[in-house]
This record gives C-alpha cells, structure tokens and sequence, in this order.
C-alpha cells in the first residue's frame, strides 16, 4: 500500500509543484495541463493552461496536484503534510522556504518529540509540519 497526497490548488499548481521541487528536491515526473489531456474539448479554453495532474516523486512518495476547476475548489483543512528530514538545519531550511508569503502556526523549534518542528500554511493554502529527525 502507498498513500500520496494530492493537493487542491485555485490556478497556481504549476508554480506550487515547482516550488516544492525547489525547496524539497526531487524530479517533477508530471505536468499535464487541461489542454493535453482528454478533458480538452470539455474544458473551457480558459482552463486549457491550468494542471489538470503534476506529480513530484520524493524518493518513495509522490506529491500530486491538480488546479481545480472553476466553483470548485476550496481551502485545504483538517490534514497536513508532514515532512519529517534528518538535521536540524535542512527542516528549519524547508520550514523557512515553504513558510515565505505564507502563515506560522507553530514557530519552528525543539519539542520534547524532536529537535525541531513546527507548523505552516503556505502561500497556496497548503498546511505543513516540518519535522526534525533525531541524528
């Protein structure tokens, strides 16, 4: 079994996907606009640049999105993605970058769990723990 988040955005998948390889590594596996896919014709040709499939493969994980379609989509809530590194240093650098134009929930620091974690809402909307790895 695997499980992989997919993520809902409001017309900024490409550059959220983007980002996301920037800040977490990996390879951008897909980007599929509404345009190349067979929803073309059923799409509205406003629509036709917008992601209808990205996905980010991480090692065993993949990350998809998708930009929803008009009236559709909705704030993400009541989940997070949880990205849990080795070193101090590299979760306070992902918290700090995925954290930029976007809201601190929980300042990035040491709990009696981890030597640092903490807790973020991006600019696309998307909720995040970033979480330190003792070693």
């Amino acid at each position: 079994m695997r499980i992989s988040p997919h993520l809902c955005f409001d017309g900024q998948c490409r550059e959220a996907i983007q980002m996301y390889q920037r800040i977490l590594g990996g390879a951008i596996d897909t980007m599929l606009t509404y345009c190349e896919s067979p929803m073309a014709s059923s799409t509205d040709s406003r629509w036709h640049d917008r992601i209808a499939h990205a996905t980010l493969v991480l090692d065993q994980i993949e990350l998809t999105g998708v930009d929803m379609t008009p009236g559709s989509y909705h704030r993400p809530q009541g989940f997070f993605v949880t990205v849990s590194v080795d070193g101090v240093a590299r979760a306070q650098d992902i918290f700090k970058s995925l954290g930029q134009g976007g809201a601190i929930h929980v300042p990035f620091e040491k709990t009696f769990w981890s030597p640092g974690f903490g807790v973020l809402v991006d600019r696309f909307h998307i909720p995040w723990e970033i979480n330190a790895n003792d070693g």
